[in-house]
């Protein structure tokens, strides 16, 4: 294999500090386990299938720089790789289970197939319930010489201490919006969308990615924003029949919430005059409209609804009652 196919920041945008080590980790052998922690859309998925490459590519031109293009590195980044084993929820917001975790223990035993290295990705692992977590502190203590395990999670805090304690921990953070936007418009994105992308990724590279690939993402944020528009000035019957649509599928009022979390977010830093720039920026005039109209106080407990029901979707209260709260809590102006 002649030249580097994979640059020296590993085809990824941003994280070069946390790239840097790993490259390091890779020439001089890597620890048995390491978490990536920081918020979905940043790009943890990607740099651990990058690690991953760089650990078992047999044909790299330079050390820790894997090549991207032989058979290794393509069915890694498929995640179809015999060497590596990925755990993950059947859902995003569903349940890690043990099973999953024994499972991943007893490929774990065997020494690697093809690879120097065998590996297993855990993906979002703050969604492990008590007895996967469990499992996995035991499998960290019982790894062999030749595993690496990679955990993702939105925070270290969500996880065992001991768990934390037996990882090398990189937190990673999100980009400037600025350099998001430089990003997308040097893959071809009009400036205008470059910037609304940007803003609304707050800076998650891999969710700002995810936006412009599926355009329904979009799409369907718009027609979210556009009924909550229409919820601030609705009747209460009217609510309550919102709140029974929006309760029969809890995936969708999970991703419902987050979008106007960031809408009342921008509402309520405008209220407190901050200088933070907008998430959504093509709404910047209603929103600087509703600012203008509510004290700090509400809006941030408007927020702070939103962030509870969040909450209480994790711990199953039941949908309906609570869209139903959610709904009548908002102001009526």
């Amino acid at each position: 294999m002649t030249g580097k196919l994979i640059t020296d920041n590993w085809t990824l945008t941003g994280h070069e500090w946390a790239v840097d080590m790993l490259k390091k980790h890779v020439i001089n052998g890597p620890r048995h386990a390491y978490l990536f922690a920081g918020p979905p859309g940043l790009g943890r998925r990607s740099l651990a299938l990058r690690f991953a490459q760089a650990l078992n590519c047999q044909t790299s031109a330079d050390a820790g720089i894997p090549c991207g293009q032989c058979r290794d590195c393509k069915q890694i980044e498929a995640m179809q790789y015999a060497d590596l084993t990925v755990v993950q929820a059947e859902s995003e917001g569903g349940i890690i289970k043990v099973d999953q975790i024994r499972d991943a223990r007893r490929m774990l035993t065997l020494k690697p197939y093809m690879a120097k290295y065998r590996v297993a990705l855990f993906l979002r692992f703050q969604e492990a319930n008590d007895n996967a977590a469990n499992a996995l502190l035991k499998t960290l203590e019982e790894a062999p010489s030749y595993a690496v395990l990679i955990l993702t999670a939105d925070n270290p805090e969500q996880l065992l201490p001991t768990i934390v304690s037996r990882c090398e921990v990189l937190r990673l953070r999100p980009l400037g919006v600025e350099e998001v936007q430089r990003a997308l418009e040097i893959r071809g994105l009009e400036i205008g969308q470059a910037k609304l992308v940007a803003h609304i990724s707050g800076g998650r590279f891999g969710y700002a990615l995810r936006l412009i690939e599926d355009d329904s993402l979009l799409d369907t944020r718009e027609e979210r924003l556009n009924e909550l528009q229409n919820l601030i000035s609705a009747s209460r019957v009217q609510k309550f029949a919102y709140a029974d649509k929006l309760s029969k599928d809890k995936d969708s009022m999970r991703h419902t919430i987050l979008i106007w979390l960031s809408y009342w977010r921008d509402v309520m830093l405008r209220t407190a005059q901050a200088e933070t720039p907008l998430v959504n920026v093509d709404r910047n005039v209603e929103i600087e409209d509703l600012a203008g109209r509510m004290n700090l106080s509400s809006a941030r407990g408007v927020v702070n609804g939103l962030e509870n029901a969040l909450e209480k979707m994790e711990r199953n209260v039941n949908p309906r009652l609570l869209a139903e709260v959610l709904l009548l809590d908002l102001p009526r102006l």
